[in-house]
């Protein structure tokens, strides 16, 4: 089952958020919103509205798929498989270890985490804003875990019963003032950093998850990842997480990207996408002074 969020556009515009289930007509092959009364994260029940939009059609705008009250990131999460192991150590700013794991590798004994606030979410198609203070931001193309239900001290065993499902993110980060930063606060948290979508899928198969990236309509080897190399599982963060904060329906997890290394400039339009969830494209633009327009996310 797929999830979205949309707003209307146009002539028919409704600055109201509507939730939408998203099916494949089987007559023409096209994707379209179902809509829903209620919000799908709640405890009531929902319906349908009986009104269904073309996911593409005109007047309609996805958002960002939901707005959590806390954002979670693993960083220096994934393992090289033993082929791809021959490239040698990752840049010094980079996510992966410096001697990159190999997959009998036992995970590093406690996870290295970070927070974006619910202000750097935006949504498909939405800008990327290069910050004016920034000098190099990357693109960062990863699983993002999307929480269903209230989850505190739970176990391994029972964690991804938690979740709700899953999307598509790319963790925007600003390397060059990680130095200044050491608790990333202002790299990885800044307006735009979080770009989430389409929609939420509830069926992936958290455990083999396949991530590509695109740059410009160009392929990028080596941001490709699968969540069966990474050093923790889902499970694993879901659980390590809950120990300490509880985690509220809506909140998300970063679960780690293959390769944080590829540059993003005003113009760059960029897509990760995750098989068995879709795609996320944005445009990167430059920041020109202070922005007071509103925004749906």
């Amino acid at each position: 089952m797929r999830i979205a969020r949309f707003v209307k556009t146009g002539e028919k515009a409704d600055s109201q958020p509507r939730y939408a289930f998203v099916n494949t007509d089987k007559t023409d092959g096209k994707d379209y919103l179902i809509e829903l009364n209620g919000y799908p994260l709640s405890a009531q029940q929902v319906s349908l509205t009986g009104n269904r939009y073309p996911v593409d059609g005109e007047g309609i705008r996805l958002l960002a798929p939901l707005l959590p009250s806390k954002v979670y990131g693993v960083m220096k999460n994934y393992r090289k498989p033993s082929s791809e192991q021959a490239g040698g150590q990752a840049p010094a700013d980079s996510e992966q270890p410096a001697a990159q794991a190999s997959p009998a590798e036992e995970p590093a004994e406690q996870m290295l985490l970070f927070t974006k606030p619910s202000t750097a979410i935006c949504g498909p198609d939405d800008p990327i804003v290069f910050p004016e203070w920034a000098g190099s931001i990357h693109y960062e193309a990863e699983v993002c875990a999307v929480m269903g239900r209230m989850a505190r001290n739970v176990s391994e065993k029972d964690a991804l019963k938690y979740v709700l499902g899953y999307t598509c993110v790319n963790d925007v980060t600003a390397y060059d003032v990680q130095g200044d930063d050491p608790f990333l606060v202002r790299s990885k948290g800044f307006d735009t950093a979080c770009p989430i979508g389409p929609w939420i899928e509830t069926d992936l198969d958290p455990a083999n998850a396949e991530i590509s990236f695109s740059l410009n309509g160009e392929d990028q080897p080596a941001a490709h990842g699968t969540t069966a190399h990474l050093l923790h599982s889902i499970a694993q963060q879901v659980s390590f997480i809950s120990q300490f904060a509880t985690l509220l329906p809506g909140d998300m997890i970063l679960t780690g990207c293959a390769d944080p290394t590829g540059e993003l400039h005003p113009g760059d339009e960029a897509v990760v996408t995750v098989a068995g969830i879709g795609s996320l494209r944005n445009v990167v633009v430059a920041q020109h002074g202070d922005d007071d327009d509103e925004d749906d996310f």
